[in-house]
């Protein structure tokens, strides 16, 4: 995966204050993976195991190809940077209403 270098200027067009930006970007990403392992566990959920061997772990293939699907999403992280830098994050101070 190449490294992309985002201008710091874009972020903070969008934010004046740099730090600012930063917690709404984490708070965005962490939202996005939250939303990311409720999708993959309720797909997992409607998955038959087959046999419930302790013994021997057999590898399931329709799960193996649904984490795969998974492990190719665009990174929560980057993912909410790019909606920063394309301004599509809106946010509010507690004390707005």
């Amino acid at each position: 995966m190449a490294i992309r270098p985002i201008n710091l200027t874009k972020i903070k067009a969008s934010i004046p204050n740099l730090y600012e930006a930063v917690v709404v970007t984490a708070k965005r990403a962490r939202k996005i993976n939250d939303d990311n392992k409720t999708e993959f566990n309720s797909l997992l959920g409607t998955m038959a195991t087959g046999h419930e061997d302790d013994f021997e772990e057999r590898e399931n293939p329709e799960q193996m190809k649904l984490s795969l699907e998974f492990e190719k999403r665009e990174k929560a992280h980057i993912k909410a940077l790019n909606e920063m830098v394309d301004t599509k994050i809106e946010f509010r101070y507690k004390d707005d209403k």
